[in-house]
């Protein structure tokens, strides 16, 4: 069988043992919604995800899933008598996303949280280890508050549902827009440093960083700067940055 069949049957093989039902937000009943992350593509996100959890409990912390709050980032840790609730989020290019609400009125997941284990590449070319810092979420929430409204006011689109990246080893600056809000593992330095190696093997990384709990996040600047345009995605994102429909986009290309 050659390399193309063989990714094909691969593919069709996981997405049939990675289909799952799910209640969609705003029809009665189900459908179904598929994986489609290919099994070799998820293991730099799980690997950040493991260390996270392995930083908290080596700082004291006993960690749970949180029942009952349906998001997959989210634990309940535990010390002594202090008990929080934490959103892990996993970056392979050194931003961290949350989305806003379907009502734009707060943050997904992060208005949930009292602190945000944000796990990240010391690296995002020639990634060896991974950093993780602890901080609370009122600190993360003021960052990207910032961030939200810097580009509301820059005139960006940002579609309700969505959400926004801010940059960890970035500064917070007024411009470039991107940057604002920016600088949350430097002001908050690492709990833990940890090789990203496992018994001499090297984890491979995911196309690009997903969102643990919101709606289909864009990817951040960093990978966007890497990815190929095509013409459908420019017009979409040109669409959401002047508030148009894509249809209404016309791109001329000259050589």
């Amino acid at each position: 069988m050659d390399l193309a069949k063989q990714d094909e049957v691969e593919l069709r093989m996981f997405l049939r043992q990675n289909k799952k039902r799910t209640r969609h937000p705003h029809h009665k009943g189900t459908y179904l919604m598929t994986n489609v992350s290919p099994p070799h593509k998820v293991s730099m996100r799980t690997r950040l995800f493991q260390i996270a959890q392995e930083a908290l409990e080596a700082d004291g912390w006993k960690v749970e899933r949180a029942t009952g709050m349906g998001k997959g980032s989210v634990r309940r840790i535990t010390r002594d008598s202090q008990t929080k609730l934490v959103s892990i989020r996993t970056s392979q290019d050194q931003y961290i996303a949350f989305p806003r609400t379907l009502d734009d009125r707060q943050w997904n997941t992060l208005d949930d949280v009292d602190a945000v284990v944000a796990v990240s590449v010391d690296d995002r070319e020639n990634p060896t280890k991974a950093k993780v810092h602890f901080i609370e979420a009122d600190e993360v929430r003021r960052r990207f508050d910032l961030a939200y409204q810097a580009r509301r006011d820059a005139g960006h689109s940002v579609p309700v549902g969505r959400g926004i990246w801010v940059p960890l080893y970035l500064p917070h600056a007024e411009t470039p827009v991107y940057q604002v809000g920016g600088g949350l593992g430097l002001d908050f330095l690492p709990i833990a440093e940890t090789d990203l190696v496992v018994n001499g093997t090297d984890v491979l990384p995911s196309d690009l960083d997903e969102d643990e709990d919101g709606p289909g996040l864009p990817a951040s600047p960093v990978a966007e700067q890497h990815r190929p345009l095509t013409i459908n995605e420019a017009k979409r994102q040109l669409a959401e940055t002047f508030g148009v429909r894509p249809d209404q986009v016309k791109i001329t290309i000259e050589a």
